[in-house]
C-alpha cells in the first residue's frame, strides 16, 4: 500500500471519534454500492446509478448538518441516506420496486422522499428541488427556527433555468439554504466545457450577490468542516450560499452508459483521488484507525447489507390494486363548512379578496406570493392593504420566477406551511408549468407528501389582451391527476370555493375569469363558509335543452337562453376536477339534449372528455347528439371584433337551435 495520500488532510481541529464517525459512514455507501454492482453483473437487479468516487460530499454534508434539517438529494447521493439511517431493507425494496419501498413500487431510484429523515429525493427534471430548499429555507426564516436546507445539483443541471430562479429568490429574500453543486465533469456524457463558458460554476454566485466557495469535493475533512462552518454561520444570519464541490463520476451516468466517452488518463488521475482509499489510508498512517477496527466494521455492515438484500428479494412482486391506485393520487379533503352569517352584496373580485383574508385570519402562517401583490395590490388591486393587516413577511413581491416560487411554496408545504401563488396571468403559468405537472401533482401519490398550496390563475378573455393575456388554458391541467381545478362564476363561489382550496391538501388550481371580476355582483356570506370542491352549482332547472358550462360560460348560457326563451337546465360545474357526473347525469335525463359550452377552443377542450361521458353512459337518455360549443381554434386576437367573433356566442346559440330542432 503507498505511504502518500494524494488528498491533503488536516486533522487539527478534529476529534478522533468525529474522524471514525466520518470513516464509517464514508464506508457504508461504497459497501452498499459494491454489492449493487455485483447484483448487476449477476442480471439480478436492472439499473444502478454509481455514486462511487463522490461520496465524500453527500456524506460530509449530511453529517455537517443538524438532524432535522432537510436536504435535498440526486442520484448520487447514496451517502446522505446512509447517513440518516435510512433501513436498507426499504431503501433497497424502493430501488427494485417493492412495495416496501417508499413510494408503494411506483418510483424507483432515488425519486422519493422520507420527511421522518429530512429527506427529499429529486424527479428527474433536476433542477425542481433547488427552489423546494428555498422553500423549506423561508419556513425556517418566517418561524425563525435557526435551521438550514441543503440542496445538491450536478454541474449539468446548473444550465437549466430553476437553477437560476432558485437562487435569485433566495439572494432577494436571503434565505439560509445552501446549494451544493456536485461537479463531477461530466453530465452523462456531456463535459464541462460544452455546459458552461464560465471558467467556474461558483463565480455565478457574483451575479446573485451571494457568497460562494469552491472546494475539493473528495476530502471528507473539507466538505464536512467547510459545510458545518456554513450552516452555523446561515443559522445565526441567514442567506444563501453557494457551494461547488470538485469530484468525479468514476462510473457512468448509469450502469449501462458505461465510461468509454472518458479519456483513460483522466480515469487514472481521478482514481488516485479516491475519497475512501485516500481517507482510510490516512486515518491508518495516523494511528486513528487500526486494521481490527477497519476490518470489524466492515464486516459488520457487510452482514447489515446482506440481510437487507435478503429482504429484498424475498418481498414478493407488487400486485396491483386500482381502487388503492386511484385513492391515493389525492390527499382527504375536510367536509364543506355551512355559512352561517347574513350575506351582502359584493362583486366577484371582492369575493375573491374576501375569501383571501379569510383565509389569511384562519391560516396565521399561510403565505401569499406574487408579482406586484404586495404594497401595490396586484395588478387586479385583490390583495391591496393586505401588507398593512399581514405584513410584508406573509405577503411576499416575487421576482419574475413563476417555477422557482411555485417550488418555494411547495418547499413550505413540506414544512406544514400552507402558500398561494398568483400566476399574474394565466397565460404566465406556462413558466412554472414543470414544477406544476411534476412536483406537485405527483408527490402524494409518489410517496404520501402532501401539496398543501394554491395557484390562482387570472384568467380568460374579453379585455382585448391579445394572445398573452387571455387565455382558457384549463384543460392542460385537467388532464393532469393530482391536480384539482376549480372555476367559479359567482362571488359566492369565488370566495367558497377559495377558502375550500386552502382547506384543501392537495394542489388546487383556482382559475378566475378577469371579465367577471368587476360585472358580476351577487349575495356573499359574511364570515367563514366552504364550497365543496367537486361539485356542480344547478343555476336553473328546465325540460327543453342542457347547457353544461363553466366560467364566463355561465353568463353566455344565461343571456342566450333569455334571448331565445329556452326553458333551458343550467349546470354550472364550478369544479372541472373533480367533476360532479351526478349532476350532469341528472341534467341530462331531465333534457335528453346536451350542448356543452366553454370558453376554450374547440380541440382538446374539457367539452370533448365530457361529450364522451355521456355518450359512454347516458347514451339511451339522448334524444340528440351531444353538441358542443366553444372558441375557435386559434389563439386569441387582440382586436374587439376579431375577439368576438373568436368567442362561441353565436355559435352557441346556432347550435341551441339545431338540438332543439332535432
Amino acid at each position: 500500500m503507498p505511504t502518500t495520500v494524494p488528498i491533503k488532510y488536516a486533522k487539527k481541529g478534529f476529534k478522533p471519534e468525529t474522524l471514525l464517525h466520518l470513516y464509517e459512514q464514508l464506508v457504508k455507501p461504497r459497501l452498499i454500492e459494491e454489492k449493487m454492482l455485483n447484483l448487476l453483473r449477476q442480471g439480478r437487479i436492472s439499473k444502478w446509478f454509481s455514486g462511487i468516487g463522490q461520496e465524500a460530499i453527500a456524506v460530509g454534508a449530511a453529517c455537517a448538518l443538524l438532524p432535522d434539517e432537510v436536504i435535498f438529494t440526486m442520484h448520487r447521493n447514496l451517502g446522505v441516506f446512509t447517513a440518516r439511517d435510512m433501513p436498507l431493507d426499504r431503501m433497497f425494496c424502493q430501488w427494485q420496486g417493492k412495495r416496501l419501498g417508499y413510494t408503494k413500487a411506483r418510483d424507483r431510484s432515488f425519486h422519493f422522499g422520507a420527511m421522518e429523515h429530512h429527506i427529499v429525493g429529486m424527479i428527474s427534471h433536476l433542477g425542481p428541488q433547488l427552489s423546494l430548499a428555498a422553500g423549506v429555507a423561508l419556513a425556517h426564516k418566517l418561524r425563525q427556527e435557526g435551521r438550514v436546507s441543503l440542496a445538491f445539483t450536478g454541474e449539468g443541471a446548473t444550465s437549466e433555468g430553476e437553477f437560476h430562479e432558485a437562487l435569485n429568490v433566495a439572494a432577494v429574500w436571503k434565505l439560509p439554504v445552501i446549494f451544493v453543486i456536485e461537479n463531477n465533469g461530466y453530465g452523462l456524457s456531456t463535459t464541462a466545457n460544452e455546459q458552461y463558458a464560465c471558467k467556474n460554476l461558483v463565480d455565478r454566485a457574483i451575479g446573485y450577490g451571494m457568497r460562494s466557495a469552491q472546494i475539493d469535493g473528495n476530502n471528507i475533512l473539507e466538505v464536512y468542516s467547510t459545510i458545518q462552518k456554513i450552516a452555523g454561520e446561515l443559522r445565526e444570519n441567514p442567506e444563501p450560499f453557494l457551494l461547488e464541490c470538485m469530484t468525479f463520476r468514476m462510473r457512468g451516468h448509469e450502469e449501462a452508459s458505461g465510461t468509454k466517452y472518458v479519456p483513460k488518463e483522466l480515469m487514472e488521475e481521478w482514481a488516485k483521488k479516491d475519497p475512501l482509499d485516500n481517507y482510510e489510508r490516512w486515518l491508518l498512517e495516523t494511528g486513528v484507525l487500526d486494521e481490527k477496527r477497519q476490518k470489524s466494521f466492515r464486516e459488520a455492515y457487510k452482514k447489515e447489507i446482506l440481510e437487507a438484500v435478503e429482504v429484498m428479494f424475498n418481498e414478493p412482486e407488487p400486485v396491483p390494486d386500482t381502487a388503492e391506485e386511484l385513492h391515493d393520487v389525492y390527499a382527504p379533503a375536510l367536509p364543506a363548512v355551512e355559512p352561517t352569517a347574513a350575506t351582502r352584496d359584493l362583486r366577484f373580485i371582492d369575493g375573491i379578496t374576501d375569501g383571501l383574508r379569510e383565509a389569511m385570519r384562519r391560516h396565521p402562517e399561510l403565505v401569499l406570493m406574487g408579482q406586484d401583490i404586495a404594497d401595490y395590490g396586484g395588478v387586479f388591486k385583490i390583495t391591496q392593504g393586505f401588507v398593512e393587516e399581514f405584513g410584508k413577511a406573509r405577503v411576499r413581491n416575487t421576482p419574475l420566477c413563476e417555477s422557482a416560487i411555485v417550488g418555494i411554496g411547495l418547499g413550505l408545504s413540506l414544512k406544514g406551511i400552507k402558500s398561494m401563488v398568483e400566476m399574474q396571468f394565466a397565460d404566465f403559468v406556462t413558466c412554472g408549468f414543470n414544477q406544476i405537472v411534476n412536483n406537485l401533482a405527483k408527490l402524494h401519490w409518489r410517496w404520501g407528501q402532501t401539496a398543501d398550496m394554491v395557484v390562482r390563475m387570472p384568467a380568460g378573455g374579453g379585455t382585448g389582451a391579445g394572445p398573452f393575456h387571455s387565455q382558457s388554458n384549463e384543460a392542460w391541467f385537467t388532464h393532469v391527476p393530482g391536480l384539482k381545478v376549480v372555476y367559479p362564476s359567482t362571488p359566492h363561489d369565488a370566495k367558497g370555493l377559495l377558502l375550500a382550496a386552502f382547506e384543501d391538501p392537495n394542489p388546487v388550481l383556482y382559475f378566475e375569469h378577469k371579465a367577471l371580476y368587476r360585472s358580476e355582483n351577487g349575495p356573499v356570506p359574511e364570515g367563514y363558509y366552504t364550497v365543496e370542491i367537486g361539485k356542480a352549482r344547478q343555476v336553473r332547472t328546465g325540460n327543453d335543452v342542457s347547457i353544461i358550462t363553466y366560467g364566463l360560460g355561465v353568463r353566455w348560457a344565461e343571456k342566450a337562453v333569455a334571448d331565445l326563451d329556452l326553458d333551458a337546465d343550467i349546470v354550472d360545474l364550478r369544479s372541472l376536477v373533480p367533476l360532479d357526473y351526478e349532476a350532469i347525469a341528472a341534467s341530462v335525463k331531465r333534457t335528453n339534449r346536451v350542448l356543452i359550452l366553454h370558453e376554450d377552443t374547440l380541440f382538446g377542450g374539457l367539452g370533448g372528455e365530457i361529450a364522451a361521458w355521456i355518450s359512454e353512459h347516458l347514451f339511451e337518455y339522448l334524444d340528440a347528439p351531444v353538441l358542443r360549443a366553444a372558441s375557435l381554434d386559434t389563439p386569441v386576437p387582440f382586436a374587439i371584433p376579431l375577439e368576438q367573433n373568436f368567442f362561441p356566442v353565436e355559435r352557441m346559440k346556432e347550435q341551441l337551435q339545431k338540438l332543439i330542432a332535432y
